[in-house]
């Protein structure tokens, strides 16, 4: 059987780890005669890391002869339809996958996470290109729900993340235990105030544990300044901890006994490591996360008043928690595996 060139279209080379661990997913998935094309913010950065050709995501004198050279177009995972963040969104990838079907291209939505839509084209241009696909594949149970009230047949699995291979972190068993990975992005919802109760409660949390606390920016251009202003506030042991391979991001909480997460990615990575957990939602789909698997948690709307009660939630988590079973675990990278055999058999 000869070769074929799929493109793949994500949120990739944009400097966000979750999504590039949903690149590094993908990859695993694809049968061996397939050649993947990546679109990308960073084509250089993507070449390096993953070995495959990739092309810059908006060069319209690019992607339109590596459409028409390859036999299938795939969206590769995460929230890309939605008009929460910018209206752009839709336009862009929606534009992408409509060329893709009228190219004549075997078309693919996997592991999306639908919405917010909140406005009616938007809505019905999700409809249309879905309506399109050859398969599709959801990883919560709104965006299946939003599916099957347009009649739309897709396959339900968790989130490919959970799947993915980890790879043990250089340097992270040289550096002090216990340890505490702190994953915050910016957000309104992340008030200067509720920052400071949160701030508070990490520096009581190691005070009482001795735990060296890791921060962890899964978005570096975002995340990375509020996680320096966290470290300049901290006086224990601290460390900034980056990585810009997915599979030893995820590896790190394997080395951690606690993470608190408000990146969805990096819940999934610390609860698919046997971690304990506690998450900040400021979005539904990490709230839903946090629902299917029974994880501790608050709405950061409803983040308690004191500090003291955040840290001795936090605390008694550390202390009396428990992680996901392994075989609560091993259950779900089984059923993420749905993504791949839904793939594989619509490239057949």
């Amino acid at each position: 059987m000869g070769t074929e060139r799929a493109v793949l279209c994500g949120y990739y080379g944009m400097g966000n780890m979750g999504d590039e661990a949903l690149l590094a997913s993908l990859l695993e998935m694809l049968p061996a005669r397939i050649t993947p094309v990546v679109l990308s913010g960073n084509p250089e950065f993507t070449r390096d890391r993953y070995g495959v050709e990739a092309i810059p995501r908006k060069a319209a004198f690019e992607i339109l002869p590596s459409l028409r050279s390859a036999g299938s177009f795939i969206w590769g995972g995460g929230s890309l339809m939605q008009d929460s963040s910018s209206a752009l969104n839709p336009f862009y990838y929606g534009g992408l996958m409509g060329l893709a079907q009228r190219l004549g291209l075997r078309t693919i939505a996997l592991a999306q996470g639908l919405g917010p839509l909140r406005r009616p084209w938007t809505q019905a241009l999700t409809r249309r290109c879905l309506l399109g696909c050859d398969a599709v594949t959801v990883r919560d149970r709104t965006s299946a729900a939003q599916l099957h009230d347009w009649g739309i047949p897709f396959t339900l699995a968790p989130d490919p993340v959970w799947a993915l291979e980890s790879r043990s972190p250089q340097g992270l068993w040289d550096l002090p235990a216990p340890r505490v990975a702190v994953v915050l992005r910016p957000h309104p919802l992340l008030t200067p105030a509720r920052l400071e109760r949160l701030i508070q409660a990490i520096a009581a949390l190691q005070t009482a544990t001795d735990a060296a606390i890791f921060l962890v920016p899964f978005q570096p251009s975002q995340d990375l300044p509020l996680a320096r202003t966290i470290y300049s506030q901290l006086s224990g042991k601290r460390y900034l901890w980056q990585s810009d391979d997915p599979r030893a991001l995820k590896g790190l909480f394997r080395g951690v006994e606690m993470a608190i997460c408000m990146r969805l990615h990096g819940l999934i990575a610390a609860a698919a490591e046997g971690c304990r957990c506690w998450g900040l939602s400021y979005d539904p789909k990490v709230s839903q996360l946090l629902a299917e698997f029974d994880l501790p948690g608050w709405e950061l709307a409803d983040l308690p008043q004191e500090s003291t009660t955040i840290s001795q939630a936090w605390l008694e988590q550390y202390a009396n928690g428990d992680p996901l079973s392994e075989t609560r675990i091993q259950a779900t990278i089984d059923r993420a595996r749905l993504h791949q055999e839904a793939l594989v058999q619509a490239l057949l």
